[in-house]
């Protein structure tokens, strides 16, 4: 009989080693994967050679005087740039008022450090521009106005120690917030179907929506940007939106809205993606895949970044905390899959971790909606961070669609407990159809303290510590059902 339970032992023990195994079999392969991806973008995606040939903006008649409006100065000299083979439109001294100006071929706006870009006050100074692209974007958004424009062009870029301040200030562009159509009032930068784009040690400061959207373009350098967009609604900091071979690098962004966004809404792959040492700071989403979900997303390595709220030292419209520091989220039939992000400080946060698949289906007029998408393989790991608030992390797909091999280790984070009785017995809605953002789900407090889980399936949270400041009454990680294979610091949950 001995010996019969000794084997009985030994199997149920085996089985279990085995299953966690199984469970992180394809990580090691993945991110040596993906770093391989990395170093490829490093090595191969490079600033274009910017010809010497350089054109001073006042010798096409522009005045720095921060009120004359130069549009017709800068497009004659960006026009006449890229005639003669491209160069450099320099603005050397002063202010620079305009109104939309658009980017050609081979051009490279250089604003030196005693030079500003100021946008133009009068909405009249923003002709629309309608892209050839068909989408999402130009069915639902219809964003078509901005102060710097291009499209289908090659080789263009924004770089200089100056600034371009947009002046984007609700006083100035008034509108409501919202999730579609923003009327009234221009972004910052759009650039659709591009190729070859550097925005480098550039200063954007406050646009009246989102500061720049680069919509079906390949190979983006952004490095050494900083990005400050607290003026009015929608100020998000940068959106890259089925974009294929982007570097982020060394950029600071203080957002209203969401900071480093990929979007789908073009309908395309967001694939080949390198995010690095980096900091990222709003009052919603620090690092995000998702609000629109028609394209894809693969291929993505966020790596040595500060993520979540804004410290008190810094500039803010709509208070301090961040909703989440980290969202992945598909709720339109786009696929997420293969995301490494590592090395990561979340501070000031809500809810620091949001891996979230829902059935929104948000679609062209004409389209089907698809079926919800999947969110898997997805390693989070060495993640720290304070002054977390006391919503929680939470992992949820929907029914029949969960979210699946997701491995989450070396976690260390402090929140601000005070969760109660009430929290840990509440029930959190499903809202399969909702706004793919965390304050969707119990804002003030999940049934967990640490993460929330259901719907999901393979995932593997690996030396995990939460620590509350204060005393709370819920449990560290909790299941909301429909899980299988979840594993929490070496136990089955």
């Amino acid at each position: 009989m001995k010996t019969k339970l000794y084997v009985i032992v030994f199997i149920a023990v085996a089985s279990f080693f085995m299953s966690c195994s199984q469970k992180t079999s394809w990580d090691k392969e993945l991110e040596v994967t993906l770093n391989k991806i990395a170093d490829s973008l490093s090595l191969n995606i490079k600033e274009w050679k910017v010809p010497e040939r350089v054109l001073k903006v006042e010798d096409f008649g522009a005045v720095a005087d921060g009120e004359t409006i130069n549009t017709l100065a800068i497009q004659k000299a960006i026009d006449t740039c890229s005639a003669f083979g491209g160069g450099v439109v320099l603005f050397s001294k002063g202010d620079y008022a305009t109104g939309t100006i658009v980017m050609k071929s081979n051009v490279m706006l250089e604003i030196s450090e005693e030079a500003k870009i100021l946008g133009s006050l009068n909405l009249d100074d923003y002709p629309p521009k309608i892209e050839a692209l068909k989408s999402i974007m130009s069915e639902m958004y219809i964003f078509q106005q901005s102060l710097i424009y291009a499209e289908k062009v090659t080789n263009i870029g924004i770089r200089g120690k100056g600034e371009i301040y947009f002046r984007g200030e609700k006083e100035n562009f008034s509108g409501p917030e919202t999730q579609g159509l923003i009327v009234g009032r221009p972004l910052g930068i759009r650039m659709i179907e591009c190729k070859n784009i550097v925005v480098k040690d550039i200063l954007l400061r406050n646009s009246a929506a989102w500061m720049q959207n680069y919509l079906y373009c390949e190979n983006l350098i952004f490095d050494g940007m900083k990005v400050i967009n607290h003026a009015n609604f929608n100020n998000d900091g940068l959106d890259p939106d089925g974009c294929k071979n982007v570097i982020v690098r060394n950029c600071f962004i203080n957002a209203e809205d969401d900071a480093m966004c990929l979007k789908g809404a073009s309908n395309r792959l967001s694939e080949n993606i390198l995010i690095e040492n980096s900091t990222f700071i709003t009052t919603c989403n620090a690092l995000k895949i998702g609000t629109d979900t028609q394209g894809s997303f693969k291929n993505i390595i966020a790596r040595n970044l500060v993520l979540g709220g804004i410290p008190d030292s810094l500039e803010s419209l709509m208070g301090r905390e961040a909703s989440t520091g980290i969202t992945l989220a598909t709720v339109d039939g786009g696929n997420v899959e293969n995301i490494l992000i590592s090395d990561i400080t979340i501070n000031q946060s809500r809810s620091p971790i949001f891996l979230r698949i829902g059935d929104r289906g948000r679609v062209m007029k004409g389209v089907k909606k698809p079926a919800p998408g999947y969110l898997k393989k997805i390693i989070i790991r060495d993640v720290k961070g304070e002054k977390n608030f006391r919503q929680g992390s939470l992992i949820s797909g929907v029914s029949g669609h969960p979210v699946e091999d997701v491995i989450i280790k070396n976690v260390n984070l402090s929140m601000e407990g005070g969760g109660t009785t009430q929290m840990a017995e509440a029930t959190v809605v499903e809202d399969e159809g909702g706004y793919p953002d965390a304050h969707q789900f119990s804002r003030e407090g999940l049934p967990s303290y640490g993460f929330y889980i259901r719907h999901a399936k393979n995932i593997v949270l690996e030396n995990v510590n939460i620590s509350p400041k204060t005393e709370d009454a819920r449990p560290l990680f909790k299941s909301g059902g429909d899980i299988q294979n979840v594993f929490i610091n070496g136990k089955r949950l």
